[in-house]
């Protein structure tokens, strides 16, 4: 299997508000290293897995909204608790939703599976990773 990965970043706000999550109860920043990773069995007649220069745009399209918000305010998010892990699923479904709209082209159809995996820090990351 062939795999085309591109990275962005994001900085956001959020509360976990649960005990299991000790100080990180209260308001705090974070700052993700975020990868996507798009999947295909095979190449197309130029050699691609998939354009590197769509799956920059898409990455970064999907991030723009989260990047300087804070995601206790985003409507989408309410009553839920924005872990690294829930983060990763819903940039997940977003960039999923963006391969099918067509925004990826022709190579879209050959993306088999995706993976996004957010860095929170250099010692510890999470991600989702699915078929498509």
């Amino acid at each position: 299997m062939f795999a085309v990965e591109v990275t962005d970043h994001i900085m956001i706000a959020h509360s976990l508000p649960r005990p299991v999550f000790g100080p990180a109860q209260g308001m705090h920043g974070a700052t993700f290293t975020v990868d996507a990773a798009f999947f295909t069995d095979d190449l197309d007649e130029d050699g691609l897995g998939v354009d590197m220069g769509a799956a920059i745009t898409i990455l970064a399209d999907v991030l723009k909204p989260l990047n300087y918000g804070n995601l206790d305010e985003k409507p989408e998010f309410a009553g839920k608790i924005t872990t690294t892990e829930f983060l990763a699923h819903h940039i997940f479904g977003q960039i999923a939703a963006a391969i099918a709209e067509g925004r990826m082209g022709a190579a879209g159809g050959r993306v088999k599976r995706l993976r996004v995996r957010l860095h929170e820090s250099h010692v510890a990351r999470a991600w989702y990773e699915a078929a498509l």
